[in-house]
């Protein structure tokens, strides 16, 4: 049944078969995290920018406890101060950077870890997320990611790379 399925779909002009690079770089151009890579067990909301994920009902006193709220729900409540580093995007010339990727001030100070990267097809441009410590993650720090032994120029940058267009329900 999957092979009439997918013989009757790939017949349709509109349809393109697509695989794990194009959900790859769709879901970096839009920064969004992929478990095991962006996010981890060791990530914390705060520290992904994404304390907005922690419903209103956890965060009211008296509330159920969850793994890890005694830290969760500090961090939430103090905002990104309270994190040691925070996930940024960065723009970068030269190769593109990918996970394990090291950023670095040009003054050569290590200052975090890239977690994906990609080459944009929509902006032409490698693109990539990371950690980056605190205060190095405003935007338009300039950075130095090392490719392959390669120090490449790049900037940190506001996620989404490219603005996403997200159906909202009424």
């Amino acid at each position: 049944n999957a092979v009439k399925l997918w013989r009757k779909l790939i017949d349709q002009p509109e349809v393109h078969p697509a695989g794990l690079g194009a959900r790859d770089t769709l879901r970096l151009e839009a920064g969004l995290c992929l478990y095991g890579h962006d996010i981890d067990d060791t990530t914390t909301p705060t520290m992904a920018g994404l304390s907005w994920t922690v419903g209103k009902g956890r965060r009211e006193p008296g509330a159920r406890p969850f793994t890890g709220s005694d830290t969760i729900l500090k961090q939430v409540a103090e905002g990104p101060k309270s994190v040691p580093k925070m996930r940024v995007g960065i723009m970068s010339t030269g190769a593109p950077a990918r996970e394990g990727a090291e950023i670095s001030l040009p003054s050569g100070e290590v200052v975090g870890k890239v977690t994906s990267g990609a080459v944009s097809p929509i902006l032409k441009q490698n693109i990539a997320m990371g950690y980056i410590n605190r205060p190095h993650n405003k935007t338009g720090t300039e950075v130095v990611v090392t490719v392959r032994g390669k120090s490449n120029p790049g900037t940190v940058v506001k996620m989404p790379f490219v603005p996403t267009q997200y159906y909202k329900a009424p």
